[in-house]
């Protein structure tokens, strides 16, 4: 066994010791493709996502140096009827891009791959012709084992996120083993790529076009093989005896297609490991790219950046992304790259299509991934942000102290701004400039929208985040009635009863619009138990 040909089985055996969930149907897919004109295959997912473990996975099934009918004899696979005809039966060459980078240096990683991959290929087949053309010696290769090679290249775009100006070189060299020029079938049977970008775009078509693609924006057939699924995740949470609904606030909410419940496994792991639930992204380099992409300074970012923290879905046309991260010509492509990094998740619209342009959604999908944007709130450089949680925090000091015209104001204001919804119309809308006003409550509090409780469902209450001190907050909101309604019918369905086992204070909080005078209207009481 060698470290880029036939790594074997060991990787996958340390899996199988831990909590391994079956991810073994992936490999029927790969299998479907083997020898076929979609031979080529490239699979790309935000970090922690579960990657490097199907590549792992790949490599103990495929490589012809070891035995791995016992691993797999009882997991999906198995039953398949490709299985028993693809197992151990090719030379695997496995590229870690990540580890190569590092071991061979920013600029020579390309010459380090092939020198490599040659010096074993030569130890594994004694009299291999060797030629100043890597992809020619490895057409003598296969011609000297007798079968094809399957290539496994696990963060691939990591030379082009890491070092731009080798971009180009690296791509070349993918093209000469990847491209329909008749050497790409004489030497893989398949290739399986792994990323967390897309490929390349030359101009607007994959710089490496012979791929079939499969991202977090369109995964195909690939969607439940990445990541978690609800049930798996139901599964762990059970054999664990971990809380489900916690699991779920806090690292569900990724759409991957047709597939509306994925999680992030390496949290989710985390979490059923330690019973702690918090953010383990800061354990990510993810987490540091956070600020400097906010920060940026493309057209209406920021304003958009503040309606995704405050709950809101935004629209997105993910086209014009150039799948890499320094080309940004509109905020649409720092959505679409946040979306790859999975800081957010992407929802395609129905019937979005209009000259070929496909529209989505984006939101921020889960409690993990809201503690990181909250984070950074407050050390945001932009003065519209700044001056946006400054009028927050006097908004919340307002209500905490019963300034009710204070209140009403800073309501107002926030309608007045460029963070209001272009059309006022309804209680939505109201509900939309309210959640934008008390948006650096968000580090302090829990907000739930429409929460059922007592005999009816209360608009918006902010739940204090553990070991504050601050009061919890009922918000009501009337469209063309008053403020004394929204006070009462909060007593009258007692919202709050959802909040019997809390201890602390509760402040009531009700805002009405007239459409006639133009006005917002509040009033404040604090709720006796």
């Amino acid at each position: 066994m060698g470290t880029y040909l036939n790594p074997g089985n060991s990787g996958f055996i340390e899996m199988l010791k831990s909590d391994y969930v079956d991810k073994t149907g992936l490999i029927s897919i790969i299998n479907s493709t083997i020898g076929t004109k979609k031979k080529l295959t490239c699979i790309s997912r935000p970090r922690r996502f579960g990657k490097s473990y199907a590549a792992q996975m790949l490599c103990a099934y495929y490589d012809k140096t070891c035995d791995s009918h016992e691993l797999f004899s009882k997991y999906t696979i198995s039953k398949d009827k490709s299985y028993a005809n693809n197992l151990n039966k090719y030379d695997v060459i496995y590229l870690d891009m990540t580890h190569i980078i590092g071991e061979a240096g920013n600029n020579s990683f390309i010459d380090f791959i092939k020198e490599k991959v040659t010096e074993e290929l030569v130890l594994a087949y004694s009299g291999l012709k060797t030629d100043s053309a890597f992809s020619t010696t490895l057409i003598n290769a296969v011609e000297v084992s007798g079968n094809k090679i399957i290539a496994i290249i696990d963060e691939w775009d990591a030379p082009i996120r890491e070092i731009p100006e080798m971009e180009q070189p690296y791509l070349d060299f993918l093209r000469t083993l990847f491209k329909s020029s008749g050497t790409t079938s004489k030497i893989f049977a398949a290739a399986y790529m792994t990323g967390i970008l897309p490929i390349k775009k030359d101009g607007s078509q994959s710089a490496i076009s012979d791929f079939e693609e499969y991202s977090v924006l369109e995964p195909g057939d690939y969607a439940g093989f990445v990541g978690f699924t609800e049930e798996e995740v139901k599964r762990i949470c059970e054999e664990k005896d971990k809380d489900f609904a916690k699991m779920k606030l806090w690292y569900d909410g990724y759409t991957v297609g047709e597939k509306h419940s994925i999680y992030n496994p390496y949290s989710v792991m985390h979490a059923a490991g330690s019973g702690k639930f918090r953010s383990y992204w800061k354990k990510t380099s993810a987490a540091e790219t956070l600020m400097t992409y906010i920060d940026m300074d493309q057209e209406e970012l920021q304003d958009t950046i503040a309606r995704l923290i405050a709950g809101e879905s935004v629209v997105v046309d993910t086209d014009s992304f150039q799948n890499d991260v320094e080309t940004f010509t509109c905020k649409d492509d720092v959505l679409t790259l946040l979306t790859h990094l999975g800081y957010l998740t992407y929802e395609e619209e129905p019937d979005s299509y209009d000259d070929d342009t496909v529209v989505g959604l984006v939101r921020i999908p889960n409690e993990e991934v809201r503690s990181e944007f909250d984070k950074i709130l407050r050390k945001a450089k932009h003065k519209s942000l700044i001056e946006l949680v400054r009028r927050s925090d006097r908004l919340l000091k307002d209500t905490l102290e019963g300034k009710s015209d204070a209140v009403a104001k800073a309501i107002a204001d926030v309608h007045d701004s460029e963070y209001a919804p272009t059309y006022y119309s309804n209680e939505q809308s109201l509900r939309y400039v309210v959640k934008m006003a008390y948006i650096s409550c968000v580090d302090q509090y829990a907000k739930v929208e429409e929460l059922p409780s007592g005999h009816g469902i209360a608009d918006v209450v902010f739940l204090p985040k553990r070991r504050s001190t601050l009061p919890a907050m009922i918000v009501e909101l009337k469209w063309n009635k008053d403020a004394e309604g929204a006070i009462k019918q909060i007593k009258d369905r007692d919202y709050p009863k959802i909040l019997t086992n809390y201890g602390g204070r509760i402040v009531l909080v009700g805002i009405n619009y007239d459409e006639d005078t133009k006005t917002h209207e509040c009033l404040i009481e604090e709720y006796s138990k």
